[in-house]
């Protein structure tokens, strides 16, 4: 990286950064809807290198797709501009940044190379725009917090990219902490570590190769169907913060006030996810590995049935995880249409696990997925 930097903007990087992935274990479409979510960060990220610059400009240098070239754009007044392509996340937040009040007073020269696979659900956007913010932070000395550059990268996902994205994915990039995950209250930000154990086991990430973007596809529909769904319920419990607060009695006695029956599914599910979450970490914490695999699975069931985001790629590749020996739970992660699923398995089950599940999927969809084993590691900081 140190090689490429020099050769693209012929001066020496000050400060080395590392900004990882993330994969939510239990927890997904929850976040938007005022309930809880259980992500860790994963030892899978991106890195940068970087130092100021005399002027007032950023140029940017991405290693995972050098055809793109050098990407330059100034340090105020900036808008999203398709041209731009990748380079309009670390944009976004330097645009975010400018909006809170914390102007940049000269440029940057920054060369990134990441080790997530693109396009795969486990928040590379995320990591970018974290890494973006923590640069910033620390380049100009802002003093901001951790939580508040999550709090302005996922505005600028919001605001300036488009996608209507909740906090989760910024937050576990920015506050992951090694072998923990996160019990993070959306609604409040209220969160706790909690250890993951995993005694002769560890998280696969199976990619089904298949692209998603969040901006094109269904998700902002499914939010906006959560979000009328809320108002209907409102109308008969004024009180109702979020879906999230509800118990599943709650929402059983309350469903027949939404008047759309799909609209009815997509709430139950944000109602009965954000319980089983509660419960999923409620029994890792009791050591009780199985049950935790269980309402993975249950998940996965949930967000097939009555959220409608698997597809046929990722359910082949729960179906299939299901039916292996070693295997604890399996669940897509991420917002769903591709992407990935997580798996917990028995470290002396992956090699089958990779084979038979490969076997299978590549003879079903007619390409092969891709595997990871990933450690669970800190979230954004400087290595130097």
């Amino acid at each position: 990286m140190r090689q490429v930097f020099v050769r693209q903007f012929d001066q020496e990087p000050q400060h080395s950064y590392f900004s990882p992935g993330r994969v939510n274990l239990i927890g997904e479409h929850t976040d938007y809807n005022g309930g809880h979510v259980f992500p860790c960060a994963i030892s899978l990220g991106t890195y940068a290198m970087a130092a100021g610059r005399s002027d007032y400009r950023m140029r940017i240098f991405s290693m995972n797709l050098p055809d793109r070239g050098v990407i330059e754009f100034p340090m105020a007044g900036l808008s999203y501009d398709r041209e731009r392509d990748w380079a309009n996340y670390p944009a976004g937040v330097v645009r975010v940044f400018e909006e809170a009040g914390y102007p940049c007073s000269h440029g940057l020269d920054i060369v990134v190379n990441g080790t997530l696979p693109n396009g795969a659900g486990l928040s590379s956007s995320a990591s970018l725009e974290v890494l973006t913010a923590l640069i910033l932070n620390e380049t100009f000395s802002f003093g901001l917090s951790m939580v508040d550059l999550v709090r302005l990268s996922q505005k600028a996902e919001n605001t300036f990219v488009g996608v209507n994205c909740g906090i989760m994915d910024q937050f576990a990039v920015g506050m992951g902490k090694k072998d923990c995950a996160i019990l993070l209250n959306c609604q409040t930000l209220d969160y706790r570590y909690s250890r993951i154990d995993l005694p002769d086991a560890s998280i696969v990430i199976t990619n089904t190769n298949k692209p998603h973007s969040l901006a094109s596809s269904a998700y902002n529909v499914r939010r906006a169907q959560c979000e009328h769904a809320l108002n209907e319920l409102r109308e008969v419990r004024p009180d109702l913060p979020a879906l999230g607060a509800l118990s599943n009695e709650e929402y059983s006695r309350l469903a027949g006030h939404i008047s759309e029956q799909l609209e009815r599914q997509r709430a139950r599910h944000a109602v009965f996810e954000n319980n089983r979450t509660l419960q999923a970490v409620e029994a890792l914490e009791q050591k009780d590995l199985a049950r935790f695999g269980r309402l993975m699975n249950e998940s996965h069931v949930s967000l097939r049935d009555d959220y409608d985001v698997t597809g046929r790629e990722l359910d082949t590749l729960a179906e299939l995880a299901w039916a292996q020996d070693g295997v604890i739970g399996s669940r897509m992660t991420g917002a769903g249409f591709g992407g990935c699923t997580v798996s917990l398995v028995k470290n002396d089950a992956i090699p089958a696990f990779k084979e038979r599940v490969g076997q299978g999927y590549t003879e079903k969809i007619g390409y092969a997925p891709s595997f990871y084993v990933a450690g669970i590691a800190d979230g954004t900081h400087r290595i130097d």
